[in-house]
């Protein structure tokens, strides 16, 4: 006998049978299910396509928009004057306006 027969031999005709091909498709599955819920968890945190979320508020935004020029100093300075003292007015005791 060669080994084949003798591993037939010994088998008493139990094999995994098509199951066997029931383990890989498992482990892709939850691969893939671990890669959607990452990839929507990153999104709902901001952190999505075009590049890391700043999360910094009007201020951080009206200074991206400064540095890419899309406005100039003069009006930066002044967005910038309005939205600090809308935040130096809210913050007071009392909620003086």
């Amino acid at each position: 006998m060669d080994t084949m027969d003798t591993l037939l031999a010994h088998a008493d005709g139990h094999w995994p049978g098509p199951w066997i091909l029931l383990i890989p498709f498992f482990w892709a599955a939850v691969i893939l299910l671990v890669v959607l819920i990452l990839r929507r968890t990153v999104r709902r945190r901001g952190y999505g396509p075009g590049g890391w979320h700043h999360g910094g508020g009007p201020l951080a935004t009206l200074g991206d928009r400064y540095a890419r020029g899309e406005i100039d100093e003069d009006e930066y300075r002044a967005k910038r004057a309005v939205l600090t003292e809308r935040t130096d007015r809210t913050d007071r005791p009392g909620g003086a306006k």
